[in-house]
């Protein structure tokens, strides 16, 4: 499971640096600390965070900075994580500022500089308020998430999918954004790209845009090109016929390549259950077929296409 991050920001090289040392030496084994040196790019590594799914549990900003100050930059961020800490660094003139803006903004501490020693003046209070984030904190889903609409006919062959290939992910509704704040805040990380449905999100940040299930077999590990020029026997198709031709093949020295366009086992992956097949003694469910022996990496080279379902016009 991926750590929570702590962020701070300041504009000043010096002071980055320092905190930054400090958190990483006191909450290091907890937490990601990540610092930036403004707030504009701040933000955008915000948004970053929140497409990757990622949990921050504390934003420490310097109140003086170019441009936006961090009371600012603290409000726009609780737009994108609003359950995580707010904090305040400020110098000794700027303290009744920052005293109007934990009403303001809802800023739950504000620090002095220069805070050392750290063990007095630093770490107990954000033991505190990370104590309290830890309480009400509940990890993410870390795999990859899929953003389309309910009806959408792509939406629903990118879900299916996955599905049957055993690939862990997220649905989300875009549809249901009015109702649910968090898939809100989502499309409003994406911005102009929310409207490329339907989109799937990768745990490292990157994304597919108005994709298809083979751009998605490639993104995941899945085999989607020939690893040789030539093979002894080409099988077109994957379900229970095309299986038993390919080990068979297998068996006999043959170098065998099967071309699968949505799922190991064909339209039989969809059925309740096959009785007195190959190598299923008490015949098999269909999520059995890709725990088959034939179906594991090495056995033999599966290749995933993608084609386009025939439409149906009256």
């Amino acid at each position: 499971m991926a750590k929570p991050i702590l962020l701070t920001v300041d504009d000043d090289a010096d002071v980055v640096r320092s905190i930054e040392r400090d958190l990483r030496s006191h909450y290091g084994a907890q937490y990601r600390v990540l610092a930036s040196d403004s707030p504009e790019g701040a933000l955008d590594l915000v948004n970053q965070l929140k497409l990757r799914s990622d949990s921050v549990a504390l934003l420490l900003a310097d109140q003086r900075m170019p441009r936006m100050d961090g009371v600012q930059f603290l409000q726009k961020a609780r737009e994108i994580f609003p359950e995580a800490k707010r904090a305040l660094l400020t110098a000794y003139a700027d303290t009744n500022a920052a005293i109007s803006a934990i009403n303001e903004a809802s800023i739950s501490y504000f620090f002095l500089k220069p805070w050392d020693p750290p063990e007095e003046h630093l770490y107990p209070q954000l033991d505190d308020l990370l104590d309290d984030w830890q309480a009400s904190y509940r990890p993410s889903f870390e795999g990859i998430r899929v953003l389309g609409t309910r009806w959408s006919p792509r939406s629903y062959e990118l879900r299916d999918f996955l599905a049957r290939n055993h690939v862990p992910y997220q649905w989300i509704d875009v549809e249901l954004s009015a109702n649910d704040a968090e898939t809100k805040r989502l499309l409003d990380a994406l911005g102009p790209e929310a409207a490329n449905l339907p989109i799937v999100l990768f745990p490292d940040g990157t994304k597919l845009l108005e994709t298809v299930p083979a751009e998605v077999a490639q993104k995941v590990g899945l085999q989607t090109r020939a690893q040789t020029s030539f093979y002894d026997l080409a099988i077109i198709g994957g379900g229970p016929a095309g299986l038993a031709a390919a080990v068979y093949g297998a068996s006999e020295g043959l170098h065998t390549m099967i071309v699968e366009c949505e799922a190991p086992g064909g339209q039989a992956g969809m059925s309740s259950r096959i009785e007195n097949y190959l190598g299923f003694l008490r015949g098999s469910a269909a999520p059995t077929w890709l725990d088959a022996p034939w179906c594991k990496p090495g056995a033999l080279e599966w290749n995933f296409c993608h084609r386009k379902r025939p439409s149906l016009s009256v």
